[in-house]
């Protein structure tokens, strides 16, 4: 392209992650008034942390970098070496987490196989180890990932939550929820945070994916359990300092960014129905619940689709086997679909 040429705007669909501070988050970051976290001392994580925890109704919340070590700090901190965790078989802790389960906590999953993503009480009883079994691993933790990163952003109801629940608790285990993109969940149900959150033992939830922060996520669970927590991340390097400028931008996020979910949320609708109506794609519109959207070509493979679709401008990730992955963000207007409508319909 020559100096003379316009700049190509590039529509980026490969994850909500790839979101740019706004103005209005950049300016609380630059503001943040900041201490020493170790001892306790930034003020700007304190507040963040009692906001989220009463937001998601816990006692307790802990700031930490990432969902991956949020999720597995959560494992670590309910588990001991040689326990079970049972997990969808499609979960981010299973396919995207490094094998960090074995490496950092000693632990061993059990990926359930189920049509949707969805665990239930009939498909995790089968996977319960019998306690008198002293040669099998013990079965500790049921951990389920809401919205549900490969099954398209599903979402589970409240009922399903409250029967797993039930289930879980009766039979003595501990219920995790893997939260990264709660917050779509809890838009699309039309419900407080809360209403989903409250019902686990712990829960990760990631401030760097929808809500458009540049870093974090944040943990919760009882006074013990976090204290508990914040001993494992200090000895796993992460212990931080004048941290509150990042959790600045996580509570910009939460006090602001919630609600505009629904836009995302739409817009992914308007792409998906204009994607079933190109006869050389194929998707389930109405698997489509929240921002995240599979679909395949009929006759060229993922890495041909997203390297014509690269070359004018708008960028995919490769899904599942044989698909490609879209995810909308507040980064991405209804103009930008339209010109990615545009863009696949010649490809």
């Amino acid at each position: 392209m020559s100096s003379l040429e316009p700049e190509l705007r590039i529509i980026d669909l490969r994850s909500d992650t790839v979101t740019k501070p706004s103005e209005g988050m950049r300016k609380v970051m630059y503001e943040a008034e900041v201490g020493d976290d170790v001892f306790g001392e930034d003020p700007t994580v304190n507040e963040f942390q009692e906001f989220a925890a009463d937001l998601l109704g816990f006692e307790a919340a802990l700031f930490v970098f990432s969902g991956v070590m949020g999720n597995q700090l959560c494992l670590k901190t309910h588990t001991q070496p040689h326990d079970e965790v049972i997990c969808d078989a499609e979960s981010h802790i299973f396919y995207y987490e490094s094998g960090s389960p074995a490496v950092l906590s000693g632990l061993q999953l059990f990926p359930v196989f189920t049509p949707d993503g969805i665990l239930t009480p009939e498909n995790i009883t089968p996977a319960i180890r019998p306690v008198e079994a002293y040669y099998m691993p013990r079965t500790k933790v049921v951990a389920i990932e809401n919205t549900h990163n490969r099954r398209m952003g599903r979402v589970y109801s409240v009922e399903q939550l409250e029967l797993l629940r039930e289930s879980v608790k009766s039979k003595g285990l501990i219920y995790h929820l893997d939260g990264a993109r709660v917050w779509n969940a809890a838009v699309k149900l039309g419900v407080e945070p809360k209403v989903i959150t409250s019902q686990f033992d712990s829960v990760s939830a990631c401030l760097s994916k929808g809500l458009g922060a540049p870093i974090g996520s944040v943990i919760l669970g009882n006074r013990d359990f976090i204290k508990e927590a914040f001993r494992f991340r200090k000895a796993w390097g992460g212990g931080t300092r004048q941290v509150g400028i990042l959790a600045a931008a996580g509570l910009y996020a939460l006090k602001n960014n919630i609600e505009r979910m629904a836009d995302d949320h739409e817009n992914a609708r308007v792409l998906a129905e204009a994607i079933a109506n190109m006869p050389q794609f194929r998707i389930d519109t109405e698997a489509v619940q929240t921002n995240i959207l599979i679909f395949s070509h009929t006759s060229k493979t993922p890495a041909q689709v997203m390297a014509e679709a690269e070359q004018a401008g708008l960028r995919f990730l490769g899904g599942p086997i044989g698909t490609v992955r879209a995810i909308t963000h507040l980064d991405v207007n209804r103009n930008d679909i339209n010109k990615a409508i545009e863009i696949l319909s010649r490809i």
